[in-house]
């Protein structure tokens, strides 16, 4: 009779919470422009095999920066933070009870009454069994007191099995697990995310680094030469061809050059240390080589806008932080309707072992309890709104974000066109001046011109060719941003994975291979 009670009972509520208050989640609608406004000099990259998907850095062609960023996710302790993050509210998402809760006991009591409770004689009665299930008749013993009531010793074995079930008739124990499931998601792309930007920033840091390398070989080869032109100086002083302020301002230049080049160790220190940070390493502990840039301008794969919110891992962090708050609304409204929570129980008991397990020791109960708020102040329709006003702030934050994600792709659209330019004037003005340096050292050499006329064109090639390597590291540099911007490998395709399926992340291991759009 229990069991067929029970099988009811659960049907019916199978039936009832079929039931889910609140509106089904949508993404907020967003006005996506057909093409990228500064993409003039965009070009369809060609296909590259030997690069893999998940490692956008291996477009430069750099050995040295394909081992340092493999070391970000290894050992970066802002990511570890974040994995740890993500793995929390992954398991907030476990932490919802949708289906009851069920406990097993098993007690064993012996107790003996006093022979002083009663008076007159009396007989004192059975102790309450210490169980919450019903007890059976228990034998005893008695013996007389000295007051003349009886003392009894009684002897309780039971089993016993409870159930306990808040039943999601309205849909609240969903909702709250697909606001959690969404607020999961929300947070491993925030892990890749920050994943993204730290990649971004050591190849930014890298490229600098170089770069100043680069300033640091051309300043040692003009030292070189003026090193030489201080010594064709002296010979002309010596001989009375040049006065001995010539010599000076030969040697002024010189000295000035050594000081820009000492200088440049400020910045590539300062350089170094933030990239060991961004592995997870002591500044101590941590060195890179000498090593000039390469300049190359790397093949960068062509998109659309609409490609953008499916590629950056801080629009899909937004987005689901959408669903989430839209979920909350009906957790919200949920509270307006009744709940109901079943709790039957079932056991065995005897006072005797031998009998515990037969069918007059059986015990069983049936509850169900039905809770409605009548009035609490508003607080149910304060809730509801404070929900709603976070949905409303969510989209505003998501379609903000896509905005900032298109400025900032147009921003290193265009600042890569412009920088391109430059440097071809740049090179330009470096084949001038370099020609104009070698003229006006043999024109010295003649005597035809003085040495402040040499120092000044002299002069002239080196800034030239400075300002030549900071256009090519920030060539370097802004490509890195527009991989960046454009959202790396990611795909919002890792977030339709199951929480079961998708691969943990550890700071202590290798990142998960991603999918690119």
């Amino acid at each position: 009779m229990f069991d067929k009670i029970l099988l009811v009972s659960l049907a019916v509520c199978m039936l009832l919470t079929s039931c889910e208050v609140g509106k089904d989640y949508v993404r907020p609608d967003m006005a996506i422009p057909a093409g990228y406004k500064e993409a003039n000099f965009w070009k369809t990259a060609l296909p590259m095999d030997n690069v893999t998907k998940d490692a956008w850095w291996e477009v430069f062609n750099d050995s040295r920066l394909n081992e340092l960023e493999k070391e970000v996710s290894i050992s970066n302790q802002n990511l570890a933070v974040k994995e740890a993050q993500y793995r929390q509210a992954r398991a907030l998402v476990d932490s919802v009870q949708l289906y009851p809760t069920l406990s097993a006991g098993a007690a064993f009591t012996r107790n003996r009454t006093s022979g002083n409770l009663t008076s007159g004689g009396g007989t004192s009665s059975s102790a309450p069994s210490s169980t919450g299930a019903a007890s059976s008749p228990s034998s005893g013993t008695g013996k007389s007191s000295s007051s003349g009531g009886s003392q009894t010793t009684n002897t309780n074995y039971s089993l016993s099995a409870t159930m306990s079930w808040e039943l999601d008739i309205w849909g609240k124990l969903r909702r709250t697990i697909e606001a959690y499931q969404a607020s999961a998601e929300a947070s491993f792309a925030d892990l890749e995310a920050l994943r993204l930007s730290a990649q971004a920033e050591l190849a930014q840091d890298y490229f600098q680094l170089r770069a100043l390398d680069s300033q640091r070989q051309i300043l040692n080869e003009t030292i070189d030469g003026f090193e030489k032109t201080l010594k064709i100086t002296r010979n002309r002083y010596e001989s009375g061809a040049a006065g001995k302020a010539d010599v000076l301002n030969a040697e002024t230049q010189l000295k000035t050059t050594v000081a820009q080049s000492i200088d440049l160790g400020v910045q590539r220190a300062t350089l170094e240390h933030a990239i060991a940070l961004l592995m997870g390493k002591p500044a101590s502990a941590f060195s890179l080589p000498f090593t000039p840039l390469s300049f190359m301008t790397p093949s960068i794969p062509n998109g659309v806008p609409s490609e953008l919110l499916e590629r950056r891992p801080d629009i899909a962090a937004a987005e689901r932080r959408v669903a989430a708050a839209n979920a909350q609304i009906g957790v919200a409204v949920a509270a307006y309707y009744p709940s109901l929570t079943l709790s039957p129980s079932s056991g065995l008991q005897s006072s005797v072992i031998s009998k515990l397990f037969s069918w007059p020791s059986l015990v069983w109960s049936l509850g169900a309890q039905l809770t409605q708020t009548i009035f609490d102040g508003g607080l149910r329709l304060a809730v509801t709104e404070q929900a709603r006003a976070g949905y409303d702030a969510a989209v505003a934050t998501y379609r903000q974000t896509v905005l900032t994600a298109f400025q900032e792709v147009e921003d290193a659209l265009s600042t890569n066109e412009i920088l391109m330019a430059e440097q071809r004037a740049q090179d330009e003005a470096v084949k001038s001046a370099a020609a104009a340096s070698a003229v006006a050292l043999n024109q010295y050499k003649a005597g035809i011109i003085g040495s402040l006329d040499l120092i000044v064109i002299q002069n002239i090639e080196l800034s030239n060719r400075k300002t030549a390597e900071i256009i090519s590291g920030r060539i370097m540099a802004n490509s890195v941003m527009l991989i960046k911007a454009l959202g790396g490998p990611w795909n919002v395709n890792l977030l339709n994975l199951n929480q079961s399926e998708r691969p943990r992340e550890s700071a202590n291991t290798t990142p998960p291979a991603q999918q690119t759009h």
